[in-house]
């Protein structure tokens, strides 16, 4: 199957399609041909080496890009889900549940986005309501209960803003995540996937460490609310893009990611299996830092973690 290309790619796909074209030749003239392929790897690690905070943007939409559950099923077993929040119904947005993971029970929060316009209406396009958060809570709780580090895989382009989600508490929910979550007595590992949106991703996002994927992003807003904003013009989100900070280098810049997971060249859709393999050892890499910690540290750790974020020294001036 065809993988859409972005507008930055057409100069790679008209090199594939030209060795394509080249192996189907007969006589097949090899020389060619290696000469097409060492091109068109030059020309992908120019492109993929420079890309800008829009066209990561891009990448983190990309409709193949792999899904949370996607690396649940390819790195966890017996995955157990778990449904509801026990208070008004169960959000399809966010699945929730226990697996295993490196030998040992963890605890799962999956943001889930569909692949076509039918599991998108289920799935509401990744966007949560109330009752997802609070079930992800649910879960955590439960996890604490049992001794059980908490995996969480952030991939939201937001929060639901529906009229029904505010009357249920939309903004209470994500509050009261955030507080709680603070609170948490065992490891919380957030990695970031995809998008990770205001509070729609940070109402799941209070970890001891946060992982982001190459091309993944996480910010406040998104570049096209951002550009709707302030220059009363959506498509200005390519300039929203580069002033937001919002890529996993700058992230990690400004303190508020740990690390960041590589992807394969031209993103994690080109090649999903080597994305789930480095996700795994970065996964496992820092689960191994907090498993033995205590519940106090782990909090102590993870209050000093956010409260860090922001701050600044101010130097040339004189002492008073």
């Amino acid at each position: 199957m065809a993988i859409t290309a972005f507008d930055f790619e057409k100069p790679l796909v008209e090199l594939e399609q030209r060795i394509q074209e080249t192996e189907q030749q007969e006589p097949r003239d090899d020389v060619a041909l290696a000469q097409l392929r060492d091109e068109l790897e030059k020309r992908q690690r120019e492109i993929y080496a420079q890309l800008s905070p829009w066209q990561r943007v891009l990448l983190a939409r990309h409709a193949d890009r792999p899904h949370s559950m996607d690396y649940v099923n390819a790195l966890m077993t017996d995955f157990i889900e778990v449904h509801g929040d026990r208070f008004y119904a169960d959000d399809k947005a966010v699945q929730c549940g226990f697996a295993t993971f490196a030998d040992m029970p963890v605890a799962v929060v999956a943001q889930q986005k569909g692949r076509d316009t039918k599991e998108n209406l289920v799935r509401n396009w990744g966007m949560s309501h109330p009752e997802g958060y609070r079930k992800a809570m649910r879960v955590m709780r439960l996890a604490e209960k049992f001794g059980m580090p908490i995996i969480v895989f952030i991939d939201t382009p937001g929060a639901f803003p529906g009229i029904g989600a505010e009357e249920r508490g939309q903004a209470e929910a994500i509050a009261r995540n955030i507080r709680d979550m603070f609170t948490l007595q065992v490891p919380v590992i957030c990695v970031v996937v995809g998008e990770g949106a205001s509070g729609g991703a940070l109402g799941v996002g209070v970890g001891d460490c946060v992982l982001m994927l190459e091309n993944s992003w996480y910010c406040v807003i998104s570049p096209e609310g951002c550009a709707a904003i302030l220059w009363k013009d959506r498509a200005m989100a390519e300039q929203a893009a580069q002033h937001l900070k919002l890529t996993a280098p700058d992230l990690i810049e400004l303190g508020v990611a740990d690390d960041i997971i590589p992807e394969p060249l031209g993103g994690a859709h080109r090649n999903p299996d080597d994305t789930y393999v480095n996700v795994k050892q970065k996964l496992e890499e820092w689960l191994m830092k907090f498993v033995d910690k205590t519940g106090d540290e782990l909090v102590a750790h993870r209050y000093a973690k956010f409260r860090a974020m922001g701050r600044y020294l101010e130097t040339g001036k004189e002492d008073v």
